[in-house]
């Protein structure tokens, strides 16, 4: 498989548990390049879990298509791991059992990685790893989730989908995680994290996804994403035809707005690139505004289109 194919590309993506509730997902389109480390940031109930278990094979679609590493989620199964918000792991097995039978059933790709998971569930020499022989049912959630990730990281994944990997753990743990995922990402494998906790992926992601409502809206490289926004502070009027204005609040005597647009307008205005959690707050403060995608996370279709539309414009 070329690596130029997207770890995950969906164009029109809906899914709906009842006619009778909305599309828990409604047109979703986007691009996740591989080897990247994206946040998968919402509120809760915006989507993010019903995105992953579309991605991990566990759901169909209602509409439009998802792919994953270029095959449907079913056939890209064996080249993904998905560890679930609930952590289901059987409650009699041991810490060691679990890892055993996580490696009996990979053992048709060749790819179980026995030190990774042995690495995550019992830590360094340190000494803040699980015990072997402690069994699942006695074990704090945190610890669960450890387990967890050790099944995915000895997976030896090209995809982690990780729903609220970081939600139970305490401030080591955490760090370890971190660190074995900035390793695997180090290794070519894409990891996508979701969280509706900004600071908890905020240092340890370059891509960001941003669900509301159901809806896509942002999306691309942290870096793009926050250089095409401008943090303003001073008293004059803006002028809504000439940038996109995300949100504007009063500030002191004056105000604050952020905008879509690198130029800063004309009167006593104070510019300066805001930082992701600003960016992410103000649109999830206002979801009327047009979603954004950089370049990077446009799907094919839509750049293709992009593309059909300059070359007319320019001829």
């Amino acid at each position: 498989m070329s690596n130029t194919t997207a770890a995950l590309e969906a164009a029109g993506l809906a899914k709906s548990y009842s006619r009778r509730k909305p599309a828990v997902l409604d047109e979703c389109s986007f691009r996740l390049p591989r080897g990247r480390v994206c946040a998968l940031v919402g509120p809760n109930g915006a989507g993010k879990s019903t995105l992953l278990r579309l991605a991990a094979g566990l759901l169909r679609p209602a509409r439009g298509t998802l792919h994953v590493l270029g095959l449907t989620p079913a056939r890209a199964r064996e080249r993904v791991a998905y560890v679930a918000q609930s952590k289901p792991l059987h409650p009699q097995l041991t810490v060691a059992e679990t890892l055993r039978y996580g490696a009996v059933l990979n053992r048709s790709t060749g790819r179980w990685d026995r030190r990774a998971a042995e690495r995550i569930a019992y830590g360094r020499e340190d000494g803040e790893g699980l015990a072997p022989d402690a069994r699942i049912r006695t074990l704090s959630g945190g610890q669960r989730t450890r387990v967890a990730l050790a099944l995915a990281f000895g997976k030896r994944a090209e995809l982690m989908l990780l729903d609220e990997p970081m939600a139970d753990l305490d401030p080591l743990a955490r760090q370890q995680l971190t660190g074995a995922l900035m390793s695997a990402a180090e290794e070519g494998t894409t990891i996508v994290m979701s969280s509706h906790v900004i600071a908890e992926l905020e240092g340890s992601c370059d891509f960001l996804l941003l669900v509301t409502g159901g809806r896509l809206r942002l999306g691309g490289e942290i870096e793009e994403v926050t250089a095409a926004h401008t943090l303003l502070t001073g008293t004059a009027d803006l002028d809504a035809s000439r940038q996109t204005v995300i949100e504007e609040r009063p500030s002191g005597r004056g105000r604050t707005a952020l905008v879509r647009s690198t130029e800063v307008p004309d009167g006593d205005w104070l510019a300066e690139r805001p930082n992701v959690e600003e960016v992410l707050l103000a649109h999830l403060r206002n979801t009327h505004v047009p979603p954004f995608l950089t370049g990077d996370a446009s799907p094919v279709s839509v750049q293709r289109a992009e593309r059909a539309r300059a070359q007319e414009n320019a001829a």
